[in-house]
């Protein structure tokens, strides 16, 4: 390692520990350090060209350009071919990474070549499933954006296919790899706000883009977007510019706030606590404002309940979409528990605590004062013999600040994950069981909404219970 990337890796930790990271003691703030270091020392590593990853990317859209501007960060990774159905796109990335690039109207040709390791999987949902299991029988690693499936019925075909290929899948919700979600693991883990009884999540927004309605091309048209091939396989449905760009809008196509947002909340839920699933799943929600042919509500809530496990007792988990938010727009999850709340809010958590004493209350609000007189003083006279004046305070503890170091990107350490695990053959954070345990539920989401009845979900076992 060089001085220059000892320094630099050094530098970051410093960060880490002043901004809170190591607040708790012991072996929880020693894992947290070393789990830190763990993820610097990788950026640093050099790789010979035996152990370079070369990716393809199938839709480069909004999120794959993300995705590939961030998975070239990491080192050995490089960019071997990119697809997409709209010229426009294709024209784009040879611009962007050189005319000598590989590009293709068809991923098959894609996941032909010899020379592409892994995809990066960023098409409209209802491509997934079968782009993911078509990617596995080429023998190709899967990055695969949120949701991993259009369908709750496609989910355990593609477990199942990742189990057979031997390849590795990685889901793309990336605060799941965040050190914050590490750092609100350990801390719940630990008790710091006691027995968890409650997560409530809110994504809301305020924008035009932040509900899909994304600028046109002015060349879109059956033949530069593939039309036909877009909906292979679907009833025949005339081209519509709206169903191929703003293809969250529809539920031929995507998944709604559900399946965008409810995913990313369930799975950041999901590696804190250590849960698998709720059973029971209830939604509602209205299409408020954004009526501009959309076929999916703009405003949803979500109720889920957790069963008690052997790692928690049971929780309750609500989630909140609002594209039309007076807020300006908000991106919180809350824990709370019975000592205390922690709070997840852009680049940190906080944590703040309620301890109740070990003595119930008396006087004040109490009934007692409505008792007569002399049944007031007895009662009195009881309590303050049984209960010592020390169990009447509320115990306390000093709160939390945790915030990342500035330039810190979650996105980052996931595709870091992704290619490790490529690499070493080891287990990846988000792959097809886990990703598949927090699409469902969110699909579920939608299946509540539209049916308007409870969805009861067997989490363990990725099943529908009747």
């Amino acid at each position: 390692m060089s001085n220059d990337s000892y320094k630099s890796r050094r530098k970051f930790l410093q960060q880490l520990s002043t901004t809170g990271v190591f607040l708790a003691s012991g072996k929880l703030a020693l894992a947290a350090e070393e789990k830190a270091e763990e993820r610097i020392i990788r950026y640093d590593r050099k790789f010979s060209s035996n152990d370079k990853v070369r990716v393809g990317v199938i839709g480069f859209g909004i999120q794959g350009h993300m995705d590939l501007a961030t998975a070239l960060k990491v080192p050995g990774v490089e960019l071997a071919g990119v697809c997409d159905l709209y010229t426009g796109r294709l024209e784009n990335a040879k611009e962007l990474y050189g005319k000598d690039l590989f590009t293709t109207r068809n991923y098959l040709e894609l996941l032909d070549r010899k020379d592409i390791d892994a995809i990066i999987l960023a098409t409209s949902d209802h491509w997934h499933a079968r782009i993911t299991k078509d990617a596995l029988k080429k023998g190709k690693h899967v990055y695969c954006e949120k949701p991993m499936v259009h369908k709750i019925s496609e989910g355990l075909g593609v477990v199942e296919a990742a189990k057979a290929s031997g390849k590795i899948v990685q889901v793309g919700s990336q605060r799941v790899s965040s050190i914050v979600s590490l750092k609100a693991q350990e801390l719940l883990k630990s008790g710091e706000i006691g027995k968890l009884n409650m997560v409530n999540s809110v994504n809301d927004r305020q924008s035009a883009i932040g509900a899909w309605e994304y600028t046109m091309p002015s060349d879109a048209s059956p033949e530069t977007t593939l039309w036909n091939k877009y909906v292979e396989g679907m009833n025949k449905i005339p081209f519509d510019p709206k169903k191929f760009f703003w293809w969250r809008n529809y539920r031929d196509f995507g998944t709604g706030v559900a399946g965008d947002l409810f995913v990313h909340l369930i799975s950041g839920t999901h590696v804190i606590t250590g849960s698998k699933g709720p059973s029971r799943i209830f939604s509602s929600g209205q299409l408020s404002y954004w009526k501009d042919g959309r076929d999916v509500p703009d405003v949803m809530t979500g109720i889920m309940e957790y069963p008690q496990t052997d790692g928690h007792p049971p929780f309750q988990l609500t989630l909140q979409v609002n594209f039309i938010s007076g807020t300006g727009g908000s991106d919180v999850t809350r824990f709370v528990g019975d000592e205390g709340i922690m709070e997840i809010r852009g680049g940190g958590l906080t944590v703040k605590h309620s301890i109740l004493p070990k003595a119930p209350g008396f006087g004040g609000y109490d009934a007692v004062f409505t008792y007569p007189k002399s049944m007031q003083e007895s009662l009195k006279a009881s309590y303050d013999q049984k209960w010592p004046e020390e169990d009447r305070k509320r115990p306390t503890k000093p709160d939390i600040d945790f915030k990342v170091p500035q330039g810190y990107s979650d996105h980052l350490d996931h595709f870091t994950n992704f290619f490790d695990g490529i690499r070493s053959g080891k287990l990846v954070v988000e792959d097809a069981a886990f990703g598949f345990r927090a699409a469902a539920p969110s699909l579920a989401c939608n299946e509540s909404y539209f049916s308007r009845k409870i969805v009861n979900w067997d989490a363990e076992n990725m099943k529908l219970k009747a």
